[in-house]
């Protein structure tokens, strides 16, 4: 039985992709067939460093299925591309994606859990940075084990700073850590536009801004002006954390930001003595949540004491214990955002001409 090259493509672009869960599609971006050697190439929009074997092994089992088939070379490779933004903004040259992790209020775990989700997107082959958008409480130098200050080689610009893979800005590294910052609305809102158009970033897939919780006039301005691909939210299982957490999710609706999804920190407790789990803060109000509002529920994440140790000495979860079972669900959390956020619709600014009018 003679196999037929189209029918085995479309048949290979229906398979479900065992990792994000939807079919291939238009990431098989060839096929091709001689002397019983099956040739193909999957170009995923989404890192998926650790989840290469499971995805070739579905795909190699399907081709080898085929007739006349009794060898497979198989590529996969990832193509992370800047997806859309809000009208009347453009997405920044070194920086294909801009994600802002927010909260309705603070005292939740956003910035351990912005931290955690970018190492983990780094995990996966991601280029990944954060931007610390609180300038009243910068986290970011610490949990990220990062002192000193930017260095400018221009003397109008700086390089981000660096450690474990990431690249981080933040108003952390240019005051003392014991200054208040006594700055009104405009000042600290014209210091993250400088921050994050002034810093030399280096060919970023995702940049993740710890943004400040609330809802007020700084977070708004920020969604307005800050290219944005999508916005994730944390929140705690509480009524008053998801009371809070549903203004921040309408605040992004309203300027044409996408909900990438909810986390919910602190879903359980775990008992470092003796293991016991209890739901201190409540059970099931973020995927509550979810469903009301038709949004993606992503995950949830432990109240355990080693996550604020790792995070307060440096060494975040995913780097402290990589293969510890918080860093997993990290890991997990963060490619479902990246499979999320690759499901969305491109950015074609770059495609469009410029249409320019003369006068004779």
């Amino acid at each position: 039985m003679q196999m037929n090259l189209d029918d085995v493509k479309a048949a290979l672009s229906a398979l479900q992709d065992p990792v994000a869960g939807v079919a291939l599609g238009r990431a098989v971006k060839s096929l091709s067939l001689q002397d019983g050697r099956a040739q193909a190439v999957i170009e995923l929009s989404y890192p998926a460093a650790s989840a290469d074997a499971q995805l070739r092994q579905a795909v190699e089992a399907f081709l080898l299925q085929q007739p006349g088939v009794n060898e497979v070379a198989l590529t996969v490779q990832s193509k992370i591309v800047p997806h859309g933004v809000q009208r009347g903004l453009k997405p920044l040259p070194q920086v294909k994606n801009i994600i802002a992790i927010a909260s309705g209020k603070g005292g939740v775990g956003k910035s351990t859990t912005c931290v955690n989700l970018a190492l983990a997107l780094a995990a996966l082959g991601a280029r990944v940075g954060i931007l610390d958008a609180d300038i009243y409480g910068p986290s970011q130098p610490m949990m990220t084990g990062i002192a000193g200050q930017p260095e400018s080689r221009d003397g109008q610009s700086m390089e981000p700073m660096q450690n474990y893979g990431l690249q981080v800005a933040s108003i952390g590294f240019l005051i003392k850590p014991e200054d208040a910052m006594v700055w009104r609305g405009p000042m600290v809102t014209q210091a993250l536009q400088q921050l994050l158009l002034q810093t030399n970033w280096q060919d970023l897939d995702y940049l993740l801004v710890d943004m400040p919780p609330g809802t007020g006039d700084i977070q708004l301005t920020l969604s307005q002006k800050v290219p944005l691909t999508g916005a994730v939210i944390v929140t705690t299982p509480q009524d008053i954390a998801l009371a809070d957490a549903l203004r921040g999710l309408k605040m992004f609706e309203k300027v044409g930001v996408p909900i990438l999804g909810i986390i919910e920190n602190m879903s359980m407790h775990i008992c470092s003595n003796c293991g016991h789990h209890e739901a201190i803060f409540g059970e099931g109000g973020a995927q509550k949540m979810c469903q009301q509002h038709g949004i993606e529920f992503l995950g949830g994440l432990p109240l355990r004491r080693s996550i604020r140790e790792q995070a307060d000495a440096g060494k975040p979860s995913v780097i402290a214990e990589p293969d510890g079972d918080v860093a997993q669900i990290y890991r997990r959390l963060a490619l479902q955002l990246a499979v999320k956020l690759g499901q969305q619709s491109k950015d074609m600014s770059s495609k469009f001409p410029n249409i320019v009018v003369k006068h004779d």
